[in-house]
C-alpha cells in the first residue's frame, strides 16, 4: 500500500500578502493584487500593470549581507520556507539534516540578476559583470539558498516546467517520502520576473493583458473580455512529511496528498492542444493515482490564464475528463487576484487548494462579468461561497505543453 502523505506546514510570498495566513484571507475576501508597475519605467511598454509582491523586506527574515548575494526569487523561497519550517514545528536543529530535502519549482530564475549582469558587460565591458551574477540567476540556487539556510542536506534540486513547475516540484517531493529517503520535503515553486526583460518578451508573443487603465480588471478568467495574463510572483511553499511520523510528533495536518499526474502535449510551444488531450490524460492520471472517482472531486483550482487560447481548452478538457460531474463542479481561477506567478503559481494555488479544504470555501473568479459562452461550468464568479470540500484538484498548463494535476483530500480530524 502507498503511504499517506500530509502536508504540515505552509509559506507563502505573494501579491496578496506576506505569509500563508495574509494570503487567504485576501482570496476570501476576492482581493485584487493587480496595480501599476513599481519597479522599472514602464514608458514604452504596452503592459505597464503586473500583480507585485508589496512591502517586502529580505532583512526581516535574513542578514542584509546574505540577502544581496541573492536574486529576488532566492530571497522570496527563503522567506516563504522559513515561514513554511515553522508553521510545521520543525526549527533548525530539530530534525535530521540529510532525511530533509528540497525541492522547488522555477520556471525562469534570476531575471533581475541577468538584466543587471548584461547592462553591465555592455555600458561597461566584460571585465565589469558583478561577481555574483552567475551564481544569483541560476535556476537551483533557489532551494540552493534554502537548503544553505536551513540546513537541509537531503536532495536538493529544481524543476522547470514553465508554469507546472511548481506542481511537479510536489509530485518529485512526494516520490522521495514515499521510497522511505526523507522525513519532510520542502516544495512548490518560486518566480520573480517583473523585469523590463520579462514583461517586453511577454508583450512581444501577445501574453500579457494592457488593461492598463483599470489594473485591477486585468485578469479576468473565463470571461469574453479576457486579453491576456497578468504577470505575477512570488512563492508557495510545502511542508510534506508520512502521515504516521506526523501524527507521531504532534503534528497539526492542514490536508492529505492525494494523486499526481504528469504529461505534455507535444504539440506546440506556447498554446495547448486544441482538444486539451495532454491535460485530459494528466487528469485521469491524478484520478488513477489517489485511487478516487471524478465525483468524489468537489473543487478544482483552474489554472485559468485569463487568456483567449487557455481558458476554453482548459473547460473542454475538465468536461471531457469529468463528464457528467463537471456540471457539479466548481471551479475558479485564483489568477485573477493573484496574477500568474509562472514558476510558483503551482506552489500557491497548491496552498489555496489545500485552505479550501480546510476551512470548507470556493474561492472566486473575480471580474466574471461576462462568461465567455466557451465557457459554460461554475466558475464561482466574483465572491467565494462557502460548502464542504471533500477533494481539491489544482490544475497547471505550461509552455511547451506540460501538464501538471495535484489532488489533495480533506484529512479526518
Amino acid at each position: 500500500m502507498k503511504k499517506r502523505i500530509v502536508v504540515t506546514g505552509l509559506g507563502a510570498l505573494t501579491p496578496l500578502g506576506n505569509s500563508a495566513p495574509a494570503t487567504w484571507q485576501a482570496i476570501r475576501e476576492s482581493t485584487c493584487g493587480v496595480g501599476p508597475i513599481t519597479r522599472f519605467d514602464t514608458e514604452g511598454f504596452a503592459t505597464r500593470i503586473a500583480a507585485e509582491v508589496k512591502g517586502f523586506d529580505p532583512r526581516s527574515v535574513m542578514d542584509g549581507k546574505e540577502a544581496r548575494k541573492m536574486d529576488l526569487f532566492s530571497q522570496y523561497a527563503v522567506a516563504a520556507s522559513i515561514e513554511a519550517m515553522t508553521d510545521a514545528g520543525l526549527p533548525r536543529g530539530s530534525y535530521d539534516p540529510v532525511r530533509c530535502g528540497v525541492i522547488l519549482g522555477v520556471g525562469i530564475g534570476g531575471f533581475e540578476s541577468f538584466e543587471a549582469g548584461h547592462r553591465a558587460m555592455v555600458e561597461k565591458g566584460p571585465g565589469r559583470i558583478p561577481p555574483m551574477t552567475i551564481p544569483k540567476l541560476i535556476a537551483n540556487i533557489g532551494p540552493g539558498n534554502v537548503a544553505i539556510h536551513l540546513d537541509l542536506q537531503g536532495p536538493c534540486y529544481t524543476v522547470t516546467t514553465a508554469c507546472s513547475s511548481g506542481t511537479d516540484a510536489i509530485g518529485n517531493a512526494v516520490r522521495w517520502i514515499e521510497n522511505g529517503t526523507l522525513d519532510y520535503v520542502l516544495c512548490g515553486g518560486v518566480e520573480a520576473t517583473i523585469t523590463p526583460f520579462g514583461i517586453g518578451g511577454f508583450n512581444v508573443i501577445q501574453a500579457l493583458s494592457t488593461r492598463n487603465d483599470a489594473p485591477e480588471k486585468a485578469s479576468r478568467p473565463f470571461d469574453r473580455d479576457r486579453d491576456g495574463f497578468v504577470m505575477g510572483e512570488g512563492a508557495g511553499i510545502l511542508v510534506l512529511e508520512d502521515r504516521d511520523h506526523a501524527l507521531a510528533r504532534g503534528a497539526k495536518i492542514y490536508a492529505e496528498y492525494g494523486g499526481y499526474g504528469i504529461t505534455c502535449d507535444a504539440n506546440h510551444l506556447t498554446a495547448p492542444h486544441p482538444e486539451g488531450r495532454g491535460g485530459i490524460a494528466a487528469i485521469r492520471m491524478a484520478l488513477a493515482d489517489a485511487g478516487l472517482r471524478p465525483e468524489d472531486i468537489d473543487y478544482i483550482n483552474a489554472h485559468g490564464t485569463s487568456t483567449p487560447t487557455n481558458d476554453p481548452i482548459e473547460t473542454r478538457a475538465i468536461k471531457a475528463a469529468f463528464g457528467d460531474h463537471a456540471r457539479r463542479l466548481r471551479v475558479s481561477s485564483t489568477k485573477s487576484m493573484t496574477g500568474h506567478m509562472l514558476g510558483a503559481a503551482g506552489g500557491i494555488e497548491a496552498i489555496i487548494s489545500i485552505l479550501a479544504i480546510r476551512d470548507g470555501f470556493y474561492p472566486a473568479t473575480i471580474n466574471l462579468d461576462n462568461p465567455d459562452p466557451e465557457c459554460d461550468l461554475d466558475y464561482v464568479p466574483h465572491r467565494g461561497v462557502a460548502g464542504p470540500i471533500r477533494a481539491a484538484m489544482s490544475n497547471t498548463f505550461g509552455f511547451g505543453g506540460h501538464n501538471g494535476i495535484l489532488i489533495f483530500k480533506k484529512h479526518p480530524t
